[in-house]
């Protein structure tokens, strides 16, 4: 199954702690801080695969998560680093922040290796906090947490020219023949569930990228059908093949039909309608003209006033596909603009809001303090060593820093008043 879609779940390496730790050896009986800085964690590294084609196995693995880095160790040993993931995904691949949409990175052209999450830097040990005023000190810095992100991945093919038409018009069978594509050919609507790439050789090496984007209807910019899922993958290419069936074979009017066409590729993006078309006139073998006007010149009657050409073909025989081709290839010859390559909307490093844990600051009147609780406070505690000098005054910008102080003036706390997280008690004094 062709899979161009996927929801995956990443997280960067944790830094590892900074350690609190001191010389203790013979004949040094007050030996100074010796603690060991923590280990950097992982990072998410997206890269780009020639090999894939497609985002299957996402399906089957969702979550990717970078090693954590080690805690620092005694006699300055610094913890080891947690290893990068690489995360493979093919050429073409658009990666988005879940919840928002936005853009974080679009894996094309030069940009093959992308930094999602950095890993948390690791804490520094108790070594660093040695002062004139302070010689064992027992505080240790922590390592930065990890960042999480879930992400929607989209692939979007690559491709110089596509195919575009009604379905049963003939595009599976046109690519068959002038690529080494080997598309499902069957005679029902939404024969292509899948865009099929292939590559057309040419005698003047002028080859190209050639995709046969899955059948459209009416109605397919509004997501009816399978639209939405086929339209997107035409906003690379440069140049449209519009084909159809000039022998009305199935009661339809060619004419009515790329007028369809057109009116859905504006619908969805303004800009898909602009791109250069050339109308492939197919299944010419199946004409049979009687009185009435050729259908072939109908519709040059209709579209060549216009600047756009057309070429009668059969996708059968071969009749008129080397004309085609050629002019093609000298259509995006003169297109020097390069394709279409997404700009970021969202970045981790600066848009992700770490350790934003919830806090909760309540008063309770029967014991007259003030009580304040939450998961992010409890391992600050865990970590800081209260009775030291540096220790307090990092607890105390911390409690400042994280709106603390202001949701207990909003409470009405006044000077002298208790304060009390978890097992410690602290009465109120404001600077």
């Amino acid at each position: 199954m062709f899979a161009d879609r996927a929801k995956i779940y990443i997280r960067s390496g944790k830094g590892g702690d900074g350690h609190v730790s001191f010389r203790r050896e013979k004949y040094v009986p007050n030996g100074g801080p010796d603690g060991g800085d923590g280990g950097d964690g992982g990072s998410v590294i997206f890269e780009v695969d020639k090999g894939l084609n497609t985002l299957t196995d996402f399906r089957h693995i969702r979550k990717y998560c970078a090693q954590d880095g080690e805690q620092g160790g005694k006699r300055n040993c610094r913890g080891k680093n947690g290893s990068d993931i690489i995360v493979k995904v093919p050429e073409g691949t658009v990666i988005r922040e879940l919840e928002s949409g936005k853009i974080i990175a679009d894996m094309s052209g030069e940009n093959c290796r992308r930094t999602i999450l950095s890993g948390g830097k690791g804490g520094n040990g108790n070594q660093h906090y040695a002062t004139a005023t302070m010689q064992a000190p027992k505080y240790a810095q922590p390592g930065q947490p990890s960042k999480e992100l879930n992400l929607f991945l989209e692939l979007k093919v690559i491709a110089d020219v596509g195919l575009v038409g009604f379905p049963n018009v003939g595009k599976s069978t046109l690519l068959s023949r002038v690529t080494n594509a080997q598309p499902k050919i069957a005679n029902y609507h939404f024969t292509t569930l899948n865009p099929n790439l292939g590559v057309v050789d040419l005698e003047s090496g002028k080859g190209f990228v050639i995709a046969d984007i899955p059948g459209l209807i009416e109605g397919a910019s509004e997501g009816v059908g399978l639209g939405h899922e086929f339209l997107r993958h035409i906003e690379r290419t440069k140049v449209l093949i519009h084909l159809v069936d000039a022998a009305s074979t199935e009661g339809r009017d060619p004419i009515a039909d790329i007028y369809a066409i057109n009116k859905e590729l504006e619908a969805y993006n303004a800009d898909i309608a602009k791109k250069p078309q050339v109308i492939a006139a197919n299944k010419i073998d199946a004409i049979y003209i009687a009185e009435e006007e050729n259908p072939i010149d109908r519709i040059k009657k209709e579209f060549e006033s216009k600047g756009i050409r057309v070429f009668p073909i059969s996708a059968v025989s071969g009749q008129g596909i080397k004309e085609l081709l050629y002019y093609v290839a000298d259509m995006l010859s003169q297109i020097e603009e390069p394709p279409i390559i997404f700009a970021p909307e969202f970045n981790p490093d600066t848009d992700i809001v770490v350790g934003n844990e919830p806090f909760t600051v309540e008063y309770d009147k029967k014991n007259q303090v003030y009580i304040v609780e939450g998961p992010r406070i409890e391992k600050m505690l865990g970590y800081t060593n209260l009775e030291s000098e540096r220790g307090f005054k990092f607890f105390q910008q911390f409690i400042k820093d994280n709106g603390i102080l202001e949701e207990l003036e909003s409470l009405g706390v006044q000077e002298g008043d208790t304060v009390r997280m978890y097992g410690f008690a602290f009465s109120y004094y404001k600077e």
